[in-house]
C-alpha cells in the first residue's frame, strides 16, 4: 500500500457507489448517472460500483447516459454492469484501502485504492446507516451522515421523535409496527380510525423507513386503510400514518462547509392537478416544478433556512440534508422529514436550491468529497 495521503496524491480517487436493495434503486442509478456526468474528473479519479437489486457489488460502466430515465423506461445496475458473476470487496483492513474485484475460480484483480466514498444510495440498505457502518469498519471516509443520523434520517418515526425533543414541530402521526399488526389488525385498524377521528380524513399511510414517495397512499375513509397498509408494508413492515396538513410544501437544502453547516434558498412544491400529492410519478416522470427560490417573505425565508439547520444539527448529520417543511395557514413552519442522501438528479429540489445559493452542480459535489477528506472515520 502507497504511504501517501490523498492530499500528496495528484488526485483522490473517489468510488461512486449506487443502485441498492432498496425500492429506490433506478433513483439511486439516476442521481449516479447524474454525478458521474459533472464531476471534475481534473480534480479526482472515479470508480462507479454498483449494488444489484440482489445485493451484489459489481463493477460498472462509467457511461451516464445510459444510467438516465428514458422515455419513461427505468435504469438499474444489472443494465449496466460489467460482465462476470463476480463481486466488488472493499477493504476489512482500516490501515489499507485497496478494492479488489473476486470472481469465483479467478485471482483477485486489484483496482487500486480508494480515498473516499460517495454512496449515492437511497432507501434501506444503504442510506440508513447500513453502508455507512460498514465503511466505518473499512476505516474508509465517506460522503454524508454517519451510522446514527442515517438511521434517524431513515426511520420517519424515530425522527419525528429526535425533532420534539429538540423543540421542532412536527405534525400528528401515528405508527403501526409489526408485532402490533400480527397480533391485533383489527385494534390497529381501529386506532388508525380513531386517529383519523381526531385529525381528520385524508390520512397518508406511508412506509416507516422509505423514500421517494413510493409506497404511499392518501387514504380518504376507513375502507381505503386495509390495502393502504398493505401497499406501505411491502416496502416496509413498520408502517406510519399521518394527518393532513393544509398548507405550502417547502424544502430547504444544508451543506456543510468547513465553517459549519448553512442554508441554501428555499424552494417550494405547488399543488400537481394532476396527483392528489407529490408522489413518485409526479417527483420522477412528469417533473413536478419547483419554485426556486420559494416566494417567501425575507422573513419567512430566514425562518426556513435556521430551521432547516437546526434539523441538521438535531439528528448529528453531516455532509447535507434536504430538509422538508409545511408552512401552515397560521405562519408556522413544521417539518415534515430530513433526506441524508436527497435526490441528486439535475431535476432534483437539493441541487437546484444550491444553483440558486450560488453553488454549482460541480461545485456542490466538490464540496462535498472535501467536507468527506476532512472529517476522520469512527467516533467523533
Amino acid at each position: 500500500m502507497s504511504s501517501e495521503s490523498p492530499s500528496q496524491r495528484s488526485k483522490p480517487r473517489v468510488a461512486v457507489v449506487f443502485g441498492g436493495r432498496s425500492s429506490e434503486h433506478t433513483i439511486s442509478v439516476v442521481t449516479a448517472g447524474a454525478v458521474l456526468r459533472a464531476i471534475d474528473r481534473s480534480r479526482y479519479d472515479v470508480l462507479p460500483i454498483g449494488i444489484a437489486t440482489d445485493g451484489r457489488w459489481a463493477l460498472t460502466a462509467d457511461e451516464p447516459d445510459r444510467m438516465a430515465i428514458s422515455d419513461g423506461a427505468l435504469p438499474s445496475v444489472e443494465g449496466i454492469a460489467e460482465p462476470g458473476v463476480g463481486g466488488v470487496v472493499l477493504p476489512v483492513d482500516p490501515s489499507r484501502r485497496e478494492v479488489v474485484y473476486s470472481e469465483p475460480g479467478s485471482v483477485p484483480k486489484d483496482l487500486g485504492e480508494v480515498d473516499v466514498v460517495l454512496p449515492l444510495l437511497h432507501g434501506p440498505f444503504g442510506e440508513d446507516g447500513t453502508i455507512q457502518g460498514l465503511l466505518e469498519m473499512s476505516g474508509v471516509p465517506y460522503v454524508g451522515a454517519g451510522v446514527l443520523s442515517s438511521a434517524i434520517g431513515m426511520d420517519k418515526d424515530y425522527m419525528k421523535r429526535v425533532f420534539t425533543s429538540f423543540g421542532l414541530a412536527v405534525g400528528p402521526y401515528l405508527v403501526i409496527r409489526p408485532r402490533e399488526w400480527r397480533r391485533d389488525e383489527a385494534g390497529a385498524l381501529a386506532g388508525v380510525e380513531e386517529f383519523a377521528a381526531e385529525h381528520g380524513w385524508p390520512v397518508f399511510v406511508k412506509p416507516a423507513r422509505a423514500g421517494s414517495s413510493i409506497g404511499i397512499s392518501r387514504v380518504t375513509g376507513p375502507e381505503g386503510l386495509p390495502a393502504a397498509i398493505a401497499e406501505a408494508q411491502r416496502h416496509d413492515p413498520k408502517v406510519v400514518i399521518e394527518a393532513q396538513l393544509v398548507g405550502r410544501e417547502i424544502e430547504c437544502g444544508v451543506l456543510e462547509f468547513e465553517d459549519g453547516p448553512r442554508a441554501s434558498l428555499p424552494a417550494e412544491i405547488p399543488p400537481v392537478s394532476s396527483h392528489d400529492f407529490y408522489d413518485f410519478e409526479a417527483k420522477y416522470i412528469d417533473s413536478a416544478e419547483g419554485l426556486v427560490p420559494a416566494p417567501l417573505t425575507e422573513e419567512q425565508t430566514e425562518r426556513v433556512r435556521a430551521l432547516a439547520v437546526e434539523a441538521f444539527e438535531a439528528a448529528s448529520c453531516e455532509g447535507l440534508v434536504r430538509a422538508d417543511f409545511f408552512l401552515l395557514e397560521n405562519g408556522e413552519f413544521v417539518i415534515n422529514e430530513i433526506n441524508t442522501m436527497p435526490g441528486f438528479t439535475p431535476i432534483s429540489m437539493f441541487p437546484r436550491m444550491w444553483e440558486a445559493s450560488g453553488v454549482g452542480y460541480a461545485q456542490l459535489i466538490d464540496e462535498l468529497i472535501q467536507a468527506a477528506l476532512r472529517r476522520s472515520s469512527g467516533l467523533r
